[in-house]
């Protein structure tokens, strides 16, 4: 349903090292850098037909993050789940909510999730639905 997903940071150099770690688990390798027409420079991280995008804000605004935003980040097995939250812990990310583990999904059965929030603050989840 998605192409891609764009955050904005304050520190990209900072951000694309962060991402490189915990997108590493995923399997996503190095990303792509891109300078746009207005000077942002733009860290694409292309993998599984999906791309995270990082840039500094257009409008030259400081980058902010939406409140009940949430990027999801789909693991592989459950393990992957909390290998995810561990990378991301380890390169200066927060944990947040409940520790990596399952959840009751409702009619989507169980889920196992981790939540985090990346340097910029950027709410994250890992998940992994089975079947």
């Amino acid at each position: 349903m998605f192409s891609h997903v764009m955050v904005g940071t304050n520190d990209l150099e900072k951000s694309v090292t962060f991402y490189e770690k915990v997108l590493g688990v995923l399997g996503a390798g190095a990303p792509m850098m891109h300078d746009n027409a207005t000077g942002q420079t733009r860290a694409l991280f292309v993998h599984d037909g999906s791309i995270l995008i990082l840039t500094t804000p257009i409008d030259g605004n400081p980058a902010n993050c939406a409140n009940g935003s949430t990027i999801g980040l789909r693991c592989s097995s459950p393990e992957q789940v909390k290998e995810l939250h561990d990378a991301a812990v380890a390169a200066g990310g927060t944990s947040i909510e409940d520790p990596p583990g399952p959840r009751d999904g409702g009619a989507l059965g169980t889920l196992h999730l981790c939540y985090f929030l990346d340097l910029d603050g950027h709410k994250i989840c890992g998940i992994h639905r089975p079947g």
